[in-house]
């Protein structure tokens, strides 16, 4: 494979999925709280609640349609730019993929148009429902494509066929249960609430601050506060959890996050390595005695493999090559990610803590730093964690069964590349321009122009009996 075609397709890959990733989070966790307002306002007829659901709702259906615009790129890439990756893994990776387009994506989508036109005619509890299975299905969507993405991973539930040289499935039930899977969906699941709350903080603060909708953005900001810290740990949790797992199943990922070079028990935990220009070399540290072995085992004195010992135990068992992540970017993408999740729990939780202290906490000083911190840092440690996640798997694209370089369509050229690149660059530039217009349009315009633009169902509604 020629090294300018990898890395173009590499690059060309990144791009689309980061830019894709952008908006999962997001669509993930905003429609449990637009299901949780429009119930409340059916429960209470309480105006507010409705102005919250219709408001909330209208920045979840721009993320969500930018959203489905992306991702469908991403799947045309398996077959266009790698199908050698597609030959190989057809069998197992495309079960999950089926499944997420056939039931997931078409259970958000339908009843997703269901809220969006039904109310006022379609019978109320039917309304309401729909905004929950477009919820769950969002969701579920993100549940199967985890699994596809934990079983590139950590391979389960498979033998490579002699005859074809492909990896088939042979235990459906194992794929799905495989618990890398299961850890990456309680991360990601957890951190979809995560960023709808921060979004939710940051647009209510920005509100508050001028005083319109007082009711709609207090109520909001409350609500974000509480779910924000909770699932600020709850990602927490399941990133040490995943780091574990990560010890055990993909030992050259773990010891490179942590530019662990020497085999060591107890393992120094780094607070700073600064490494020579090939990423691949310490030049100078400060560690923190023993703390690397607590947090891969839950003890201070456990084996931590370094990457010069799993190097010469890869080139053994695979043969030979570079089988050691670029440690410049796996060690500072995981220690952005980190940072900024110890930031975004304290910010919640003070948050939330104000709330319940302050009755009116939006005029305390700090509220007016928090619509531009709120908003960006969950879109940071997105950003960082995934890259991170697919960057210290190289050189697998498949762990230990698939090549990156192995997996590229082998009659893609330079030239080809080039032009897609570059197509994709301004094709998702301008929908970025677009998206960023549309959300802040009706983000600051607050729920008038959201309430506008629906049927003004309200009074039809008014002491209905179901």
């Amino acid at each position: 494979m020629d090294s300018t075609t990898l890395l173009l397709s590499r690059w060309q890959f990144g791009l689309t999925t980061v830019f894709h990733w952008l908006f999962v989070p997001l669509t993930l966790g905003l429609g449990w709280f637009v299901a949780y307002m429009q119930t409340r306002y059916y429960q209470t007829r309480d105006e507010t609640y409705r102005k919250m659901a219709k408001f909330w709702g209208k920045l979840y259906l721009i993320n969500f349609a930018v959203g489905v615009v992306t991702g469908i790129v991403q799947e045309f890439q398996f077959g266009m730019n790698w199908s050698g990756y597609s030959r190989f893994v057809g069998d197992i990776f495309g079960a999950p993929l089926a499944i997420e387009a056939l039931l997931a994506f078409f259970m958000e989508s339908t009843f997703l148009g269901v809220w969006i036109f039904g109310e006022g005619r379609v019978p109320e509890k039917v309304h309401l429902a729909s905004i929950w299975l477009a919820a769950l299905g969002s969701n579920l969507s993100a549940i199967w494509i985890l699994i596809a993405n934990g079983w590139m991973q950590h391979p389960v539930g498979y033998v490579i066929n002699e005859v074809t040289g492909r990896a088939e499935m042979t235990d459906f039930f194992a794929v799905i249960g495989n618990p890398k899977a299961w850890i990456f969906i309680w991360h990601t699941l957890a951190d979809g609430f995560a960023m709808a709350s921060f979004i939710i903080m940051g647009i209510s603060a920005w509100h508050l601050l001028r005083k319109q909708y007082v009711d709609v953005y207090k109520r909001s900001f409350q609500m974000a506060a509480l779910v924000g810290t909770i699932a600020s740990v709850l990602v927490f949790l399941g990133g040490h959890t995943m780091g574990q797992y990560m010890y055990e199943s993909q030992p050259m990922k773990f010891a490179a996050i942590e530019a662990h070079w020497e085999t060591s028990a107890p393992a120094d935990f780094s607070i700073l390595t600064i490494g020579d220009l090939s990423g691949k070399r310490e030049v100078w540290s400060i560690r923190f005695p023993a703390v690397l072995s607590f947090l891969a085992c839950n003890n201070f004195s456990c084996e931590v493999k370094g990457v010069n010992e799993l190097q010469a135990e890869y080139e053994a068992k695979y043969g030979p090559g570079d089988y050691i992540p670029l440690m410049v970017v796996t060690y500072w993408t995981f220690r952005i990610m980190m940072t900024i999740g110890f930031i975004m729990i304290a910010v919640a939780a003070w948050a939330l803590y104000e709330t319940l202290r302050k009755p009116d906490f939006e005029n305390a000083k700090w509220f007016k730093w928090l619509p531009f911190w709120a908003i960006s840092l969950p879109y940071l440690a997105n950003i960082s964690g995934w890259v991170l996640t697919e960057m210290g798997r190289q050189p697998w694209i498949v762990y230990g069964l698939l090549k990156v370089q192995d997996a590229v369509s082998p009659n893609l050229t330079p030239l080809e590349l080039w032009i897609s690149l570059i197509g994709y660059t301004a094709i998702y530039g301008t929908l970025a321009v677009v998206m960023f217009g549309l959300m802040k349009k009706y983000a600051t315009a607050g729920p008038d122009l959201a309430m506008h633009e629906s049927v003004d169902v309200a009074p039809a509604f008014a002491g209905a009996d179901d």
